[in-house]
């Protein structure tokens, strides 16, 4: 079986290096990086995986805008999609129930923690 690959979509290094390292280590899946969501759209495009893991609150285009772009994309709309946010308010929240997301992930968040709540969206 081969590994899962993620997509992870984040504006800040030190995010995406914990995400890589604790998803590489814990649950052994190949982990791409991108630090926009023009990048992220991408990279999404020409590697097709797994599942993404995008983040809120990004400069430019942040991840709402950058997930109601991926959705008009047929090929990118059937790859599940966790937002990670740092801002889990209700109010929120409630935005997120609207769109066709996987789930939500909360920041910071413990490494084992990442890698349990990932597996459970994602029935890996």
């Amino acid at each position: 079986m081969k590994n899962k690959r993620v997509l992870i979509i984040d504006d800040e290094p030190g995010i995406r290096q914990i995400v890589q390292i604790s998803l590489k280590a814990i649950a052994g899946w190949e982990v791409l990086l991108a630090a926009s969501g023009l990048e992220g759209i991408t990279m999404a495009i020409a590697e097709l995986p797994d599942a993404i893991l995008l983040d809120l609150m990004m400069p430019e285009m942040d991840g709402i805008a950058t997930f109601e772009q991926m959705q008009t994309n047929p090929v990118l709309q059937s790859i599940p999609t966790i937002l990670l946010t740092a801002k889990a308010q209700t109010t929120e929240q409630c935005q997120f129930t609207e769109l066709p997301i996987t789930g939500v992930i909360s920041k910071p968040f413990k490494a084992p923690d990442l890698v349990k709540q990932m597996r459970s969206l994602l029935n890996w």
